[in-house]
């Protein structure tokens, strides 16, 4: 899955470590998540996007 955490949360001026404390997880996470090593849960997706004023479907992108 790949996603647009890393462009958002540039956009939003935002570092790693601010994402990961709005999101309520360690930066390492939020690392692994713009790295594509890890699928978030939905509720970390949601946590996530709402911590870039975005939505899921607009920040995760799902393929086939």
């Amino acid at each position: 899955m790949q996603n647009r955490i890393k462009e958002l949360r540039a956009k939003r001026g935002l570092t790693q470590d601010e994402l990961a404390r709005l999101a309520g997880v360690r930066r390492e996470t939020v690392v692994f998540l713009e790295q594509g090593k890890y699928n978030p849960s939905l509720k970390l997706a949601h946590d996530i996007a709402k911590a870039l004023g975005s939505t899921v479907d607009k920040v995760f992108l799902f393929e086939d």
